[in-house]
């Protein structure tokens, strides 16, 4: 989760005052104290920490926010809204052509996830604005530039427009517009070289890029591991090129969040997406309020909606939801409910946008592989045993074959075939719920004599191994 040490260090400070009837100045100040040692050692800029600093305890100790009934709620909702305005109050959108192709540069130093993210965006506005991309492969001088770019289009489907190594960048760039053009495409999105360090060859060639075409979109892919030399970079492209806005990358990773949120407030250069992990649809759209709402833990529920949207077939979900009601729930549909949920992200990043578990979840041990060892437990029953749980229930020789077939031990399709049972009864007696009858006290059902009886050992939660 991005920020999880940060996170983690704000809460526990905000924690502090939240729920007390009265506050006074001296109790505003030591939590300041504490919020301005988190934000340092989140590696923040110290201009940002302490312009941020001084804007909540000035709003905090105004008279209306002391006498109000609930000041330390009444606080952090002045941090929400701070930490909101740091990083931009609001998403940043594409600025695409008004007509004909758009063009987008993206550019960076080696080793940012640059060519990688543009396959990345490319796939993502394909999805979500219903572009046509096509992909120029401008990155002439690191070795395999070209067949990672070729690589990443034939795992999505994109065309890569690419011309070897022995023409200039210039010349390959305006030949790939004008093939964009000829093919339809309404969106170019250009994968450009980068070095180790900034030097003057390397922005004399994008200068020269961006003057002959006039991209609509100069990003800046950032690794958002790099803390405060995020700032010394972004601010020495900027100064060279037209930067439109930037792509944090890597912020799945151990990163301590502080690029994010000193960027805007001392370049004013918007950041416009995250990368969150290595797979081709991990990027996301920034956006400030979801991102304080995660940070403070209030979860994201918009995002998370949004995720289930993307990757859940509505009518797939009824029919599920119609063979609960009528018992009929099956392996099969079990399978396919599992690569819903892989393909909206890891289970732990999906918890952290719950509203109140995100601190809960620092210890927890989640192991995304499981889900890995369920699916080839399944995929080692035949058709008649997927399609009618009971027979592999019933026949411990069934569950034997199936635990050679798939390598798994015994003891884990003992447990799936258990635990598949008991959920199964569960959702049925959820499904069978009528909301308009829950009180605002309703306790959920009461497990089945047959789901009470496996409450002992190994049946705690849903776990293979």
């Amino acid at each position: 989760m991005p920020f999880e040490s940060l996170s983690e260090k704000l809460q526990m400070s905000l924690r502090r005052i939240t729920g007390r009837g009265r506050l006074n100045e001296n109790d505003i100040d030591e939590m300041m104290k504490e919020v301005r040692l988190s934000l340092l050692e989140a590696d923040v800029n110290y201009k940002v920490v302490k312009m941020f600093v001084n804007e909540v305890k000035e709003k905090a100790l105004g008279e209306k926010i002391m006498k109000s009934l609930t000041p330390g709620d009444q606080v952090v909702k002045i941090v929400h809204d701070e930490l909101k305005k740091l990083m931009g109050d609001e998403e940043a959108k594409i600025n695409y052509s008004t007509s004909g192709l758009s063009t987008i540069m993206l550019v960076g130093l080696q080793g940012g996830g640059k060519t990688t993210h543009c396959g990345k965006l490319a796939s993502y506005l394909r999805k979500k604005d219903a572009k046509r991309p096509l992909l120029i492969a401008g990155d002439i001088y690191r070795p395999a530039a070209i067949d990672q770019l070729c690589q990443v289009g034939k795992q999505l489907g994109i065309e890569v427009y690419q011309e070897g190594t022995n023409k200039k960048v210039v010349d390959i760039v305006e030949n790939g517009i004008k093939y964009a053009k000829k093919m339809n495409n309404d969106l170019v999105i250009i994968d450009t070289a980068g070095r180790l360090h900034i030097d003057e060859a390397l922005m004399n060639e994008l200068d020269q890029i961006e003057k002959k075409i006039h991209p609509n979109e100069i990003l800046l892919t950032i690794d958002a591991m790099m803390g405060q030399d995020a700032i010394n970079v972004i601010t020495t492209f900027n100064e060279k090129l037209p930067i439109t806005g930037c792509i944090l990358t890597k912020m799945d990773g151990d990163t301590r969040g502080g690029a994010a949120l000193s960027v805007r407030y001392l370049t004013n250069i918007p950041i416009k997406f995250i990368g969150v992990g290595e797979k081709l649809d991990q990027i996301e759209v920034f956006h400030p309020d979801r991102m304080a709402d995660r940070i403070l833990g209030m979860g994201d529920v918009v995002s998370l909606i949004e995720k289930a949207t993307e990757n859940i077939d509505e009518d797939e979900a009824m029919k599920i939801m119609e063979k609960i009601q009528k018992g009929t729930y099956n392996y099969n549909d079990f399978l396919k409910q599992l690569k819903w949920l892989k393909r909206m992200g890891s289970m732990k990043s999906l918890l952290s946008m719950i509203p109140g578990l995100g601190s809960k979840l620092k210890d927890l041990d989640i192991d995304d592989k499981q889900f890995t060892n369920i699916e080839v437990i399944i995929s080692s029953m035949t058709p008649k045993e997927r399609k009618n749980p009971d027979l592999v229930a019933k026949s411990p020789s069934r569950r034997n074959r199936i635990c050679k077939g798939s390598g798994r031990s015994y003891q884990e399709v003992n447990a799936l075939t258990r635990k598949f049972d008991d959920m199964k009864n569960s959702l049925k007696q959820m499904a069978g719920m009528d909301p308009e009858k829950m009180g605002p006290n309703a306790r959920p059902p009461m497990p089945t004599q047959k789901a009470r009886k496996g409450k002992g050992k190994g049946r705690g939660d849903f776990r293979i191994r």
